[in-house]
């Protein structure tokens, strides 16, 4: 259209204003809750896989327990008690199997100190593994290797509380810390994501912790990594993992609680699942509000064409042609529809941006935002809904004769 068309589009809208306010409000409103039901269900999903952030998803966790149901002869109430030699049992009978770590953990708080200083952490063996299984990320130094838990060394990796703790700004590196009068020698510094209570750990050879601190053989816990298996594969070799263990400690296989089974892969991607249909769920409604709005344009382009019918019949019979016409009816159901998208679309994204800077911190919504190809697609949809919202009124002033319309009062 010519700079004239968009003039008489304009005056148009212009001499009916509230017709046009009200109509750019049903679709700015569309628009809008589009995109914060969007931002609402990534700010979920978000949270979800933060809770996953300290734990490698493709893993599943083996957690010693007791019996609930009788079995050869055992009465339910028994505990289960996993060893290393269930760790070489599943490294040598899992297929797939890739990173793999025992956890020996001392119960409750050890009084760890450094010259005149001392505080309370909780100790933890582990395998050179467990760094991976944990997301560990080193901030100086290294983790502990296979050659430490061969010889049993002791060293110590530490959070960064017990280096505040103990060390203050000091490098801690090679320094000495006393752990119930058995020295450590300190070889690296860690982050971990995770709680609180993760950052006031201290890593110990598994060797080392079983034989100081009396263990023996014995692990509280098993983690290993599924590598690339799939989902189906992921629950075989759990399956496989729980009948391998109700084997080799005499327990009934469909026992869960005798040793509980984390599958990470499994439950991440059940939550997924859950918000892909959330995702779904959200373009449905915030379509449909759209659509409502849509309807409402469609509607008064209708209106508008009924009133301008003299008009249009004078168009047409001083030459304008059906392209014409229907270019003036699509451009004013196009620009109103545009402009009041570009308002919603604008409005919902502005609305985030400053939740998301001062929404406080919470187990569930984190991040909330939109993608920008959402909102892009978002915008072509709008375009498309308001030119189809414009076509039917414009076939119909285009189907217009002109010497019917030029005898409308």
């Amino acid at each position: 259209m010519s700079i004239d068309g968009w003039q008489e589009v304009l005056e148009v809208l212009r001499r009916n204003k509230l017709r046009a306010l009200l109509t750019a409000l049903s679709v700015a409103w569309g628009i809008f809750m589009l995109v914060l039901l969007l931002a609402a269900g990534n700010g979920l999903r978000h949270g979800v896989e933060w809770d996953f952030r300290d734990d490698a998803t493709n893993s599943i966790w083996i957690r010693q327990g007791m019996t609930s149901l009788p079995h050869g002869g055992h009465a339910p109430g028994r505990p289960v008690h996993l060893d290393v030699h269930d760790i070489e049992a599943l490294r040598r009978e899992i297929p797939g199997l890739d990173r793999m770590s025992g956890r020996y953990r001392l119960q409750g708080s050890y009084s760890v100190s450094r010259g005149g200083k001392r505080g309370t952490f909780e100790l933890r063996g582990v395998h050179p593994d467990h760094q991976y299984m944990e997301r560990t990320i080193m901030l100086s130094g290294r983790f502990i290797n296979d050659v430490d838990v061969e010889e049993r060394r002791k060293v110590a990796v530490i959070g960064p509380t017990v280096k505040a703790t103990l060390f203050g700004k000091t490098d801690p590196l090679g320094e000495m810390i006393d752990i119930r009068g058995v020295v450590y020698k300190v070889i690296g510094v860690f982050e971990d994501q995770g709680s609180e209570s993760e950052l006031r750990s201290v890593y110990l050879p598994i060797s080392t912790a079983q034989l100081v601190y009396h263990g023996g053989s014995r692990v509280h816990q098993i983690l290993y990594s599924t590598g690339a298996a799939s989902l189906a594969e992921s629950h075989a070799m759990a399956k496989r993992t729980r009948d391998l263990i109700a084997e080799r400690h005499h327990f009934d296989p469909d026992d869960r609680r005798a040793a509980p089974i984390t599958n990470n892969l499994a439950q991440f991607r059940k939550l997924m699942d859950i918000f892909d249909w959330v995702r779904t769920f959200v373009w449905v409604v915030g379509i449909g509000t759209l659509f409502a709005g849509i309807v409402g344009v469609s509607n008064i382009m209708i209106i508008s064409v009924q009133e301008r019918t003299r008009e249009i019949g004078i168009r047409k019979a001083l030459g304008a042609t059906p392209r014409s016409i229907i270019s003036m009816i699509l451009s004013e159901a196009l620009l109103l529809t545009a402009l009041a998208g570009y308002v919603g679309l604008t409005a919902g994204v502005a609305l985030v941006e400053v939740v998301r800077r001062h929404l406080p911190e919470n187990e569930y919504v984190r991040n909330p935002s939109l993608d920008v190809r959402v909102a892009f697609i978002a915008m072509l949809l709008l375009i498309g809904a308001g030119a189809l919202a414009g076509l039917l009124p414009a076939l119909a002033a285009a189907r217009v004769r002109p010497i019917v319309a030029m005898r409308e009062t």
